[in-house]
């Protein structure tokens, strides 16, 4: 099941289950995952992309032994909010692997979290080779834990 609003999302989440969190990339998948109290989300791993059922396949693996509730899939708008090519290949993506497992699949406006992650790891100084490497895994993790900043404020508001 595929949910365009976040509080959609949030409301068929059971507790004290994880999250996974993707960043969708032409040739990488970044893969991150949160807590069970869904508060933190850190990077997993770094999916060279094959063809779909090989990458959707790794990342039902990560999900499954994880044992997570969701999937949040970073949403490349563009600057002013509209959605390009890219978009609509992310949400294929869903659609396809919505049709592969029960778990809600929700999405996160990704805008800017690679540059937020690359400022990490240059803070971090990493080199240029091991930034490469992990730069998809560490914007998974911000885009996630964007997502996991909202289902909180969420939560926290009276209903």
């Amino acid at each position: 099941m595929i949910f365009d609003e976040i509080s959609g999302f949030a409301a068929v989440l059971p507790s004290m289950r994880p999250l996974i969190g993707l960043d969708l990339g032409t040739k990488t998948i970044g893969v991150a995952a949160s807590d069970g109290l869904l508060s933190t989300a850190s990077s997993v791993e770094t999916i060279k992309r094959q063809k779909f059922t090989s990458d959707a396949a790794r990342v039902l693996e990560l999900a499954e032994m994880r044992d997570a509730a969701g999937v949040v899939l970073g949403l490349p708008r563009n600057m002013d909010g509209s959605e390009g090519p890219r978009a609509q290949s992310t949400r294929a993506f869903a659609r396809n692997l919505a049709n592969l497992t029960e778990l809600p699949i929700t999405f996160w406006d990704e805008r800017l979290s690679t540059v937020a992650a690359e400022r990490a790891l240059l803070e971090a100084d990493l080199t240029r080779k091991r930034r490469s490497e992990v730069i998809d895994a560490v914007a998974a993790a911000y885009i996630l834990q964007g997502a996991l900043d909202r289902l909180r404020h969420l939560k926290d508001q009276p209903s």
